[in-house]
């Protein structure tokens, strides 16, 4: 009967230990933020800066530092596989809709810390919170 009894502790105990792993793997967030916070984040952290919209509407405005990959393109998941998993990324995008696209992307390809700017960059673009490039 003892030997019955800690045999099931034991299974109960690999289970619970197994379902917290693959849990902390799933738990990935991506967390929705507002250009305050985006600009808090940039100085704190080591982050990826990523534009997704095309490269006519990257070269008319960007945020300041950004790298440009393409929703759209072709290669997108070749752009997006050669970015840094253990890095956080920061996404945007025109209205934020690519922009949540792209972080389930990333998320379903294992990236850790996910970041997706609120709305866009067309609902910061006239706020004094981000440093804004424009096409002269």
């Amino acid at each position: 009967m003892k030997r019955l009894f800690l045999v099931s502790c034991l299974l109960i105990a690999m289970s619970l230990g197994t379902s917290c792993v693959d849990s902390k793997l799933e738990n990935t967030e991506v967390k929705l933020v507002t250009a305050e916070e985006m600009q808090s984040i940039l100085e704190l952290e080591d982050v990826q800066l990523v534009d997704v919209r095309t490269p006519e509407e990257y070269n008319e405005e960007r945020i300041a530092n950004s790298q440009n990959i393409d929703y759209n393109s072709p290669t997108f998941d070749e752009d997006i596989a050669k970015l840094d998993k253990a890095k956080p990324v920061i996404l945007y995008c025109k209205g934020g809709g690519r922009s949540a696209k792209c972080a389930k992307k990333l998320k379903d390809a294992g990236f850790q810390k996910i970041y997706d700017l609120e709305g866009g960059i067309s609902k910061w673009k006239h706020s004094e919170k981000l440093k804004i490039e424009v096409k002269s």
